[in-house]
């Protein structure tokens, strides 16, 4: 970043490879809609390309990056009507939000395996789809991110210790929500 930052324009390759996926998973998580997820995503890289020269090197760029995309996140839950942008159910289209890897049993070979852990996919989009907005941001920003808690206190604007609360009520729900999946 600090390459890109000093007039280096091939430094943001590289960035963008690196953080575009979990970038645009985690706001994909966070709305529930493909392409209201593709214009978030648009506008946070919109965003780092503007602010590159307001970047300081006292957090990760990760960090920064996720504070810019959880800030738009938050924009667009606040200017959406309550009830006017409800995450889809599993199966609603073929582009549901991808399975954090943490979750998922590895997938076999045989059918039977495969359509197990498909359902369990969906079982699990729709536990996350559950969990109180600030629990799934929290969740989805460790799992996607790779943030640590103190860099989502740092992103969300809340202690350590709210987010480490928040993780662990999203874990044991989510728990929950799967416990019959444990067989």
């Amino acid at each position: 970043m600090l390459r890109y930052q000093a007039g280096d324009a091939a430094a943001f390759e590289p960035l963008y490879r690196r953080h575009r996926d979990g970038v645009y998973r985690h706001l994909l998580h966070g709305c529930g809609r493909p392409a209201i997820a593709g214009e978030l995503f648009h506008d946070v890289w919109l965003n780092v390309i503007r602010t590159r020269a307001d970047w300081q090197p006292r957090a990760r760029f990760a960090t920064w990056l996720y504070r810019i995309a959880h800030h738009r996140l938050i924009d667009w839950w606040r200017a959406t009507p309550p009830g006017l942008e409800p995450l889809p159910e599993p199966g609603d289209d073929d582009e549901a939000p991808p399975v954090p890897a943490a979750l998922w049993l590895p997938r076999r070979e045989q059918p039977d395996e495969q359509l197990l852990s498909a359902e369990r996919g969906q079982r699990l989009r729709a536990a996350l789809a559950r969990l109180p907005i600030e629990q799934r941001d929290a969740f989805l920003l460790h799992e996607e991110g790779g943030l640590s808690l103190a860099e989502i206190a740092e992103v969300a604007g809340v202690g350590r210790e709210t987010i480490k609360s928040r993780l662990r009520y999203a874990l044991v729900r989510l728990r929950e929500a799967l416990a019959d999946d444990r067989t």
